[in-house]
């Protein structure tokens, strides 16, 4: 009988990270949240709720610039690299950039 309820918790596990995967790619990007808080700002019908959302954009704003700036250093790191003709170094920086610049988007 624990087997079958340790491999049901499992399974429940298994099921429940899978789930939430799927969730975090269906997550809007920072800079698709800091636009839909921006447009919903221009909306608002009071100075409250215009400041709430500003401030929304913003906080994805300034996440979606700290990728952007990031994924800069990563691509001046891997020309550098490749310059100097270090392929690892400028492959590995290279990928840097892309994890930077997909979690910017």
């Amino acid at each position: 009988m624990k087997l079958i309820n340790i491999k049901l918790t499992g399974l429940c596990a298994v099921i429940a990270l899978t789930v939430a995967s799927f969730g975090a790619f269906a997550e809007e990007s920072h800079i698709e949240q800091a636009l839909k808080h921006a447009e919903a700002a221009t909306k608002a019908a009071d100075g409250k709720a215009i400041a709430e959302h500003a401030e929304s954009a913003r906080s994805h704003a300034k996440v979606a610039k700290e990728h952007l700036d990031g994924g800069i250093k990563s691509l001046d790191e891997a020309i550098e690299h490749g310059k100097q003709n270090h392929a690892d170094l400028a492959k590995k920086a290279a990928e840097e950039a892309v994890k930077h610049l997909k979690a910017a988007q």
